[in-house]
Parts: structure tokens; C-alpha cells; sequence
């Protein structure tokens, strides 16, 4: 007996066909179910031509096949992959994909396999929960292509800690202005502004290179090491000049900062869909997943021939100066009475560029520099005064 198409799938070895019960099977004029079992295989080897439409769809499957990705695991190498390739062979007389990713797998503490028939499986339900869909998510993408991850929640709470500061330095970056909050390259003048946008146009570059060869976890690696120095070194230098520099100067600094945000919820959306959501619907319209990928170009058309080397060295400058303070055991709110800068002929010639900001990111009234082989800060601090 052949079952209806209506009631598959069936399992013989349980299921009963119609007018009959379980207390017929295998006895005199009851039935016997089929022994035989299908090699699953059978139609998972016919996936790409099944979800592009094959014999059901011909416009479907004329503009989609072969697909672009096959993503998996490499344990079924053998296996889909194999069989997968040969079917499209035999029937199409071409490859299923033109790429296949192929993936590591979750291991343990104690580095096995996860399983479940090891008992060694951990649920994401809770985890979820205690850290957010971003942060898990985040430590998933930061298994790379071929290689096996192991289970970290470690690693979860660096996710959630970035989604937080993603968070924290947006409200800052957007907390300038009244009314629409709009991006105006031409306002970008100061020359640490523009070499932190000739940097970013590299990091778009980095970034759009490591997707086109689907090494997602270094795309992340560069956007969020770029992130941090945006955070931890740039939004200090200008922070003073953003809220009370002249209008020139003041524009630039907030455009800038306006503009890497821009560019950095979308080179984050792939990885933190939901914070980059969030953020975005902040200041603009439409989801950011449905926004057009940053250009490089774009960025050095506004940065032009700005030196990028010009932002690492103001970094460079402000922590020297900042690690003086922490050394002291001193807040990095106080103020700099004299500070002496020694360098490189090159770097200060760079370095002049951006002094201001560094000055005012120092709490510094002025700082002579000095030629010298290497980086190094002589400072004086504001004195502690005595509380008697």
C-alpha cells in the first residue's frame, strides 16, 4: 500500500495506513510495514534545485540557479557535499554553488564535540537571556571559517559589553544639536577629523574584503579594533571641541562623529543586528540591514590627501600624557600644568596638526615639544590641595 501524498511523511515501523489499526500489524489479513528505509540523501542532495524552484518554478530556478553559497559543516563533506555536487552534475551539467563556507564545530569546555548524544549540548535559551541575542551572536562570528569554536561565555560577556558601549558612545555621538540630526561632509575640516575618515575609508576597505572572502570573523575583528580606538581616542581628543569650540571647528568634530557612526552601525548590522536596529532608528529612517554598504571612496573623497598617521599620533600623544596622570594615581581630569612632549622630527610635523585637540583632550594649558628619537612626556600636574 502507497500512501496519499496528503499524509506524508510516513514512518511504516509506527504509523498505520488507513482502515487499520496498530493490533493488525504484522498479522493475517492485517498489513506489514515497509522494512526498507531511504537513504536520506535522496533529497537533500536535491536542495539547491528544490528552494530554486526546479519543475515548479522555471523563472524562479532560471534566475537562482546555481546558488551563489553553500554553507556547512565540514564533517558532510563526503556526504550532502558529495552527493549534492553530483546530482546537480548529472542533472543540471553544472556545480550546485559557486562557493561552499564550511564550518568548524561547537566543542566543549573541555574541547569534544558537542552532542546530542554525548550529552554534552548546551541550549542558547539561557544564555540568550543572561546576555542578550547580541552578545551570542557575537561569539559565534568570531569562530572562523574551518576551525572549530569552543563554548565561551567568556567571550559573551566581552559581546554584550561591546553592544553596552556601542550603546553608551552613540547616545554621546548624537547628543549634539537640535532638530534633524544630518551629516554634512563639507562642515569636515579639521585635520584629525579628516585623517580619523581616511583611516575609517581603510577600515571599510578591510572590512568589504574580508566579507567578499567570507572571513566574517576578521571583519569583526577589524570593526571592532577600529571601534574602540573611535571611542577610547578619538571622541577624547575632540570631545572639548565638540562641546565648546568655535562653530568652525565644533561642525567638524560633530559631522565626524556623526559620519563614522554612520558607517560603523553598518559595518556592525551583520554581526549586532539588534543594537545597530535600535541605534539607527535614533536618527534615521528605515532599518539599517536595508541600507547600502559603505564605500571607501566615499570616505577619501571628504578626507582627500589627509595624512591618516596624523590620528595615531595624536592617540599616541594623549595616552603618554594620560598614562603620566594614571601613574601618579591621579584622576585624567587633572589638569596638566606643563607637560613636555619628545618625539620624532616626522611625528610632531604630524603631530602639529592635531595639537589643540590634544591640549584640550590633556587638560593641558600648553605643551612644548622636542625633537627626539622616541616618544616620551615630561608633565607637571595641577597640585593636590590640602584639605586643611
Amino acid at each position: 500500500m502507497i500512501p496519499d501524498v496528503s499524509a506524508l511523511p510516513v514512518d511504516p515501523s509506527s504509523s498505520t495506513p488507513p482502515g487499520f489499526d496498530e493490533s493488525q500489524r504484522s498479522q493475517p489479513d492485517g498489513f506489514t510495514g515497509d522494512p526498507d528505509v531511504m537513504d536520506t540523501w535522496a533529497t537533500s542532495s536535491l536542495s539547491p534545485q528544490i528552494v530554486c524552484g526546479w519543475s515548479t518554478d522555471e523563472d524562479l530556478f532560471n534566475r537562482t540557479y546555481p546558488m551563489d553559497l553553500r554553507p556547512q559543516a565540514h564533517d558532510i563533506i563526503r556526504t550532502w557535499l558529495f552527493s549534492t555536487m553530483v546530482r546537480s552534475h548529472l542533472e543540471e551539467d553544472s556545480a550546485p554553488w559557486k562557493h561552499a563556507a564550511l564550518s568548524g564545530w561547537v566543542l566543549d569546555p573541555d574541547r569534544k564535540k558537542m552532542s546530542k548524544s554525548k550529552g554534552n549540548v548546551v541550549t542558547p535559551m539561557g544564555l540568550l537571556e543572561e546576555y542578550g541575542s547580541d552578545a551570542v551572536r557575537y561569539w559565534s562570528v568570531n569562530g572562523r571559517p574551518g576551525t572549530d569554536t569552543a563554548f565561551d561565555d567568556g567571550q559573551m560577556k566581552v559581546g554584550r559589553r561591546l553592544a553596552i558601549k556601542l550603546l553608551n558612545a552613540s547616545r554621546f555621538t548624537l547628543g549634539f544639536g537640535e532638530g534633524p540630526l544630518t551629516i554634512d561632509p563639507v562642515s569636515i575640516t579639521s585635520p584629525l577629523d579628516l585623517s580619523l575618515l581616511s583611516r575609517l575609508a581603510d577600515l571599510v576597505e578591510e572590512a568589504t574584503k574580508a566579507f567578499d572572502d567570507f572571513d566574517y570573523a576578521r571583519a569583526i575583528e577589524r570593526t571592532e579594533s577600529f571601534f574602540w580606538s573611535f571611542t577610547d581616542d578619538y571622541v577624547e581628543l575632540v570631545k572639548v571641541r565638540a562641546y565648546e569650540g568655535d562653530s568652525e571647528g565644533a561642525e567638524s568634530a560633530r559631522n565626524t562623529l556623526r559620519l563614522t557612526l554612520s558607517v560603523l552601525l553598518r559595518l556592525f548590522a551583520p554581526f549586532l543586528p539588534f543594537v545597530t536596529e535600535e541605534v539607527w532608528s535614533w536618527w534615521k529612517s528605515g532599518s539599517v540591514h536595508r541600507q547600502q554598504w559603505p564605500l571607501s571612496s566615499d570616505l577619501r573623497s571628504i578626507a582627500q590627501e589627509t595624512e591618516s598617521e596624523i590620528f595615531v599620533v595624536a592617540s599616541d600623544a594623549l595616552a603618554e600624557i594620560r598614562k603620566s596622570k594614571t601613574l601618579a594615581k591621579r584622576s585624567l581630569a587633572t589638569p596638566v600644568v606643563s607637560c613636555s612632549l619628545t618625539d620624532t622630527s616626522e611625528r610632531l610635523d604630524l603631530l602639529r596638526e592635531a595639537l589643540e585637540d590634544v591640549v584640550l583632550g590633556a587638560k593641558a594649558s600648553e605643551i612644548m615639544l622636542c625633537e627626539g628619537s622616541e616618544l616620551s612626556v615630561e608633565v607637571e600636574l595641577e597640585a593636590v590641595e590640602d584639605p586643611d
